[in-house]
């Protein structure tokens, strides 16, 4: 039998009545998407919490502090990630050792709520800004640069003096 002949008989088979114009079963398959950038090509599965993820931690530039992999900014910036990497039990939501682990308020807040989450922490607790020892400007750990030592944190600014 033919590759064209196997074809025919894969549609038939398949419920379609071939030459009768009778339609086959509905293929209406749900692309996957991933859950952070939308994107349909390319995906693998987070190992925390099994969503559809770009496939795409390869492309990360080490030391770059790039933050443009999905698959990386999951796994690194987030509870859930965390939770994962350092096999914490139960629901990161409500895991003692999740908030232990960041030392700060603050982070934990950010690694609960920010962008990289499939799913946010729901009402993340308040916290106090954080400031430099030396000028009192505020710091924003997730973003900023800062130094932190025996008198406390330093911002970019002030770290080298």
């Amino acid at each position: 039998m033919g590759w064209a002949s196997r074809l025919r008989s894969v549609k038939t088979a398949e419920g379609g009545a071939e030459g009768r114009g009778e339609p086959g079963p509905e293929r209406t398959q749900e692309r996957s998407r991933c859950g952070l950038c939308g994107k349909s090509k390319r995906l693998t599965r987070t190992q925390c919490c099994d969503r559809p993820i770009c496939d795409d931690e390869g492309e990360y530039a080490l030391f770059s502090y790039a933050r443009n992999s999905c698959s990386r900014n999951h796994r690194r910036f987030t509870l859930c990630g965390l939770h994962h990497t350092e096999s914490h039990t139960g629901d990161w939501k409500t895991c003692a050792a999740c908030r232990e682990y960041c030392h700060e308020l603050e982070m934990y807040v950010y690694y609960g709520t920010n962008a990289y989450n499939f799913e946010k922490l729901e009402n993340p607790p308040a916290y106090e800004p954080t400031h430099c020892g030396r000028c009192g400007r505020v710091i924003v750990l997730s973003e900023d640069g800062y130094s932190e030592g025996p008198d406390g944190y330093r911002c970019e600014d002030c770290f080298e003096d």
